[in-house]
C-alpha cells in the first residue's frame, strides 16, 4: 500500500501543482471567466484516464493465460520507462515549470477558445495516464495469484486513492499559499523510492513474459529465500506490497533488476547531486517551491 500511496501522491501531486498554477495564473491576472475552460480540460483528463484504467482492467480478462500474462508483462515495461521518464523531468523542471505554464497559458488565452481547454487535458491527462499505467502494473504485480488467474485486492487502489487525495489536499494548500515546500528536494527522494519500486515492476514484467512463454527460464532460480521470507508472513508480505520483491526470483528477473537500479539510481542520484551544486553555486536563487503566488 505504501508504495501505491507514494505513487497517487506524486502523480497527483504533480497535476495538482499544474492546475493550482493554472488557475492561481488566470485569477491574479483577472482572466477568471477563463477558469471554465481549465476545469472542463482537467475533468476531461480525468475522465479519460479512468477509462483508460479501465481498459487495463477489464480488457484483456477475455483472453488466454499466457495472452494475458504477455500483454500484462509488456505493459509493465512499458510503465516502468515511463515513470523513469517522469522521475528525471520532474526533478529537472520542479524550478521551471511555473513559468512555463503561465507562457502556455499567455498563448492559449490568445489562440482560441479550445486552446486553454487543450493545454490543461494535457498537462493533467499525461500525468493521469502514466498513473493509471504505473498503478496498473503495481498493482497487478503485488496481487495474491489464484489458480490461472490473478486476484486483485483493494490495499493498493486504497493506497493510491488515498495518495490522490493527499494531493488534492496540498494543491488547494499551495494555491491558498498555506503551504510551501521544496519541490526539489520532495522529487528527489520521492524519485529515488520509485526507482525502487520500478525496478521491482520491470523484474514482475520479465516474470510475466517467462509465465508465458516468450521468455525462457521460468524454472531457472537465481535464488529462493521462501524458507526464510514466506511469502504470507508480515515481512514478505510487506516487501512484495512495496518493492514487488519475490522469495523465488528467476535469473532473468535478477538480471533486469540489477540492470535497470543500479544503472538509473546511479545517474539520478549523480544529476541530484549536480543541480544542488548549481543551486550553491547561485547564491541568489530561491529554492525550488510552490510559485502560484508570483
Amino acid at each position: 500500500m505504501l508504495a501505491n500511496y507514494l505513487i497517487g501522491l506524486r502523480e497527483g501531486l504533480e497535476a495538482a501543482l499544474v492546475v493550482s498554477i493554472l488557475v492561481a495564473y488566470l485569477v491574479k491576472s483577472d482572466r477568471r471567466h477563463l477558469l471554465p475552460r481549465v476545469w472542463a480540460g482537467v475533468g476531461a483528463a480525468v475522465a479519460i484516464s479512468l477509462g483508460f484504467g479501465a481498459l487495463l482492467t477489464y480488457g484483456p480478462r477475455g483472453l488466454t493465460f499466457e495472452a494475458q500474462e504477455l500483454i500484462g508483462g509488456s505493459l509493465s515495461i512499458v510503465a516502468v520507462g515511463f515513470v523513469t521518464w517522469m522521475i528525471f523531468w520532474m526533478a529537472g523542471a520542479a524550478r521551471s515549470i511555473s513559468g512555463e505554464l503561465r507562457d502556455q497559458v499567455d498563448h492559449a488565452s490568445d489562440a482560441g477558445r479550445w486552446s486553454l481547454v487543450l493545454i490543461s487535458m494535457l498537462a493533467v491527462g499525461r500525468e493521469g495516464l502514466e498513473t493509471a499505467l504505473f498503478l496498473w502494473a503495481a498493482t497487478r504485480a503485488g496481487t495474491r495469484e489464484a489458480v490461472g488467474s490473478i486476484t486483485p485486492t483493494w490495499e493498493p487502489l486504497t493506497g493510491a486513492a488515498l495518495g490522490l487525495a493527499t494531493a488534492v489536499v496540498l494543491g488547494y494548500l499551495f494555491y491558498s499559499g498555506a503551504v510551501r515546500i521544496n519541490l526539489t528536494v520532495f522529487f528527489t527522494w520521492t524519485g529515488a523510492f520509485l526507482i525502487l519500486v520500478a525496478a521491482g515492476v520491470l523484474a514482475y514484467g520479465i516474470h510475466d513474459l517467462q509465465e508465458a512463454g516468450f521468455l525462457p527460464g521460468l524454472h531457472t532460480l537465481a535464488f529462493d529465500v521462501s524458507a526464510t521470507i514466506p511469502p504470507d508472513s508480515w515481512h514478505g508480505t510487506l516487501l512484495k506490497g512495496i518493492f514487488n520483491f519475490s522469495p523465488r526470483t528467476t535469473v532473468l528477473e535478477a538480471i533486469a533488476w540489477v540492470a535497470y537500479a543500479v544503472p538509473v539510481m546511479t545517474v539520478f542520484l549523480l544529476s541530484a547531486r549536480r543541480r544542488r551544486t548549481t543551486s550553491v553555486a547561485r547564491p541568489g536563487q530561491v529554492p525550488a517551491a510552490t510559485s502560484t503566488e508570483e
